[in-house]
């Protein structure tokens, strides 16, 4: 394929780089990440409940990962902060059932104090005095989320320079906050894993959904390093970056002595 014939398709790619909730199928079979990942998401959080009790799923995107764990609608609660999504939830959360709340502070949340027994967040924010306030005693926390060097061998390769955007997110970094506003760690875990490309344009839509790890990227801005991608895919067959996530669970006290 020529030159113009694969800037044509990076441009393609480029203008068609929209999501609607957290939904990476554009991409299906074109970029692998997360089946290396050692520990079962899904599972850590399944093990902490049982159906009468109150769950939250705080930053849901659009409620994928929620509806998978088939928990009780009327015992379910979630809240989204980015504005398309939110109106993706009221569409296909409130009718079910399930609370939802959209609020994109999560310093204050719009529920009172101990609401819930579990609360979970996958890949999105928290902060640690505001679960405490809203978990009844013995309540849980898990998340699992992406941490600070994610994808950064690829934001070398196509925005050299650019500086890491959450430099805290470390697994013990995280749990010496939690530590600090009265909880019990139970899970602390960290690991790096691989993902991998299998076509540039399937890396120019990526780069553009996360304009957080790739700030500024274009095809136009890039061009001459996507072309050293390029390289990369014609000599080794993928273009590979390292991810990085951990995953935290831990739990408010049952009593609390000041």
């Amino acid at each position: 394929m020529n030159d113009q014939n694969l800037t044509k398709i990076w441009k393609q790619e480029e203008e068609s780089a929209r999501i609607r909730g957290w939904d990476f199928s554009h991409l299906d079979g074109r970029y692998a990440e997360g089946a290396d990942i050692p520990w079962d998401y899904r599972a850590a959080v399944q093990s902490c409940l049982s159906p009468e009790m109150r769950l939250l799923d705080i930053d849901t995107g659009g409620g994928e990962f929620l509806m998978s764990l088939g928990h009780p609608y009327e015992n379910t609660s979630a809240t989204e902060g980015y504005p398309p999504n939110a109106a993706l939830c009221q569409e296909t959360l409130a009718p079910l059932g399930i609370t939802f709340r959209e609020a994109a502070d999560v310093e204050q949340l719009p529920f009172p104090d101990e609401s819930f027994d579990v609360i979970i967040n996958r890949h999105g924010d928290f902060f640690p005095p505001e679960l405490f306030r809203l978990l009844k005693p013995g309540g849980v926390f898990v998340t699992q989320q992406v941490g600070a060097e994610n994808d950064r061998e690829l934001v070398d390769l196509l925005l050299p320079g650019t500086e890491i955007p959450y430099p805290e997110q470390y697994a013990e970094k995280a749990a010496g906050r939690f530590r600090e506003a009265g909880f019990e760690v139970l899970q602390c875990r960290e690991f790096f894993g691989t993902i991998r490309f299998y076509d540039v344009g399937a890396l120019v839509w990526f780069a553009r959904v996360i304009p957080w790890e790739f700030p500024g990227f274009s095809v136009d801005s890039c061009r001459e390093n996507l072309w050293k991608a390029q390289e990369i895919l014609e000599q080794q067959g993928e273009i590979r970056g390292r991810t990085h996530r951990y995953l935290l669970a831990a739990r408010k006290p049952v009593s609390t002595i000041f």
